[in-house]
C-alpha cells in the first residue's frame, strides 16, 4: 500500500497517523513487537478477515510487498511475513539482468518455457506460488488447527489459482476493514466481533 493509500486510511478512519494505528480502538489485540510497526493496511485487513471469515485465519495481501498476517483463534494479531511483491521481482529481473525483457505476469501454459519470455513468466509465476505456499504451509503448522486463508490485493486472483492453501480471494477486504474500523471509532459502543465465535 503506497503513501496515498495510507493517507486515505488516516482520513477515512478518523484515526491518528498510520504509525499509531496500534493505539486506536480497532478491536484487534496486536501482539507484534513493536505494535507501531504494523501497517494500517495490515490492521484493517485483519479486522475485516475476522469479521467476515472468523478466526483463526491468515491474510495474504499482494501489493508492492506481499504480506502474510496471522490471527489466532482468540482474534489476536500475532504477526506475519513480509516478502518482496511479484512485481518487484519482475522489475529486478528486467533492470539487473542484461538481455532480459520486461514481461507480463501471468500463468504460462507449461512450466518449461520454450522462449525467454515464457521461461521468465514461468519462473515468476510458479516461483511465486511456491514461495506463497511454502510460507503458508509453515504458518498453518505454527497456528495449528485449520485457519482460513484469505488473499487480497491486485494479483490475488492470479496467484490463488495456483495455490494449494488460499481458500478465498476477497478483493474488497481492505476497504471493508476501513469501514469496520471507521464505524468502531465513530461509534465507540459498536464492537467489531467475530461472528463465527
Amino acid at each position: 500500500m503506497d503513501e496515498s493509500h495510507h493517507s486515505f486510511l488516516d482520513h477515512a478512519t478518523c484515526l491518528p497517523e498510520a504509525k499509531r494505528y496500534h493505539t486506536a480502538d480497532t478491536g484487534l489485540p496486536i501482539l507484534y513487537e513493536p505494535p507501531s510497526d504494523v501497517g494500517a493496511d495490515r490492521i484493517v485487513d485483519a479486522v475485516a478477515a475476522i469479521q467476515k471469515y472468523g478466526a483463526p485465519c491468515i491474510v495474504v495481501d499482494f501489493g508492492t510487498a506481499t504480506t502474510f498476517d496471522a490471527i489466532d483463534a482468540k482474534g489476536q494479531y500475532l504477526g506475519g511475513v513480509i516478502t518482496p511483491g511479484i512485481t518487484i521481482s519482475a522489475d529486478a529481473l528486467f533492470e539487473r539482468a542484461a538481455k532480459l525483457p520486461r514481461v507480463e505476469i501471468k500463468r504460462p501454459q507449461n512450466v518449461t518455457g520454450s522462449t525467454t519470455v515464457e521461461a521468465m513468466q514461468s519462473g515468476l509465476y510458479h516461483g511465486y506460488v511456491g514461495l506463497v505456499d511454502g510460507i503458508l504451509r509453515k504458518m498453518i503448522d505454527e497456528l495449528g488447527g485449520t485457519p482460513k486463508v484469505i488473499a487480497t490485493g491486485g494479483l490475488a486472483p492470479l496467484i490463488a489459482k495456483g495455490s494449494k492453501f488460499i481458500e478465498q480471494v476477497d478483493e474488497t477486504l481492505t476497504l471493508e476493514g476501513m469501514r469496520l474500523v471507521y464505524e468502531r471509532v465513530a461509534s465507540p459502543k459498536s464492537k467489531v466481533h467475530n461472528p463465527k465465535s
